[in-house]
């Protein structure tokens, strides 16, 4: 076994693998991402980014057997997703009162998902919403100061890998109090009227990220790559830490 230093990005998630969920939901001023073996790898090339955030999850049984393999540790998937946070963000919400601000996706598709939440938890208080797609830094800025201003209770931005990490610490620069998200796909997978996009099956064997392949013809690519590069690359993280 290589005796390298974990690499810092393993040890945020070992660090957040201790946060049970009501230090998540009620910590104010923590942002949290969430890495597969595919976001891992960008991960990789964008260290210091993310080592900014106060949490790093593992999303995905292939990063958590990964981890266990290499470094023997014990770690719990967690994703934004209804098999794992997001639902326990959704209730916590809406028992508590606390207001929701989302931003991800196509204009439509943030509001047809907004619709679908809201016939599951009638009572969500959502303060803002808008698409991810933003035609300049200076329209981020006015953004990210804009929902400073607003204070959500949580914040939740799916923008693809590395720009939503970007828009969440540009939020929290601007000095937001709140607790912000990735969620990466789960917006759009929402609109499609798929709030559940997991099958029992595929949750219980693992095999999420197989299902996703099948659904989403445009992650075929990126998940085979991943497929070849994140073994080489986690073990050579490992070995010179």
């Amino acid at each position: 076994m290589p005796t390298k230093q974990t690499s810092k990005i393993i040890r945020k998630i070992l660090k957040a693998q201790k946060y049970t969920n009501d230090d998540i939901l009620k910590n104010t001023g923590h942002i949290y991402t969430f890495l597969n073996p595919v976001s891992y790898l960008t991960a990789l090339d964008n260290k210091t980014l993310f080592e900014q955030f106060d949490g790093i999850f593992a999303d995905g049984s292939i990063l958590v057997a990964a981890i266990k393999v290499l470094y023997g540790k014990t770690v719990t998937r967690r994703s934004f997703d209804m098999t794992s946070l997001a639902p326990e963000l959704l209730k916590y919400a809406e028992d508590n009162k606390k207001t929701i601000y989302i931003v991800a996706s196509k204009q439509e598709q943030v509001e047809k998902a907004i619709s679908i939440f809201k016939e599951r938890y009638p009572y969500l208080r959502f303060s803002g919403y808008r698409n991810g797609y933003f035609s300049s830094e200076d329209e981020m800025d006015i953004e990210a100061a804009h929902i400073t201003e607003v204070n959500p209770d949580f914040l939740i931005v799916g923008m693809g890998v590395l720009m939503q990490e970007k828009f969440l610490l540009k939020v929290k620069s601007k000095g937001f109090q709140g607790i912000g998200f990735t969620c990466g796909g789960f917006i759009h997978q929402t609109s499609k009227n798929e709030i559940e996009y997991y099958p029992a099956w595929a949750d219980k064997l693992n095999l999420r990220f197989i299902y996703r392949m099948y659904k989403e013809k445009h992650t075929r690519k990126r998940y085979l790559q991943a497929a070849f590069l994140f073994p080489i690359r986690f073990f050579f993280e490992r070995v010179i830490g």
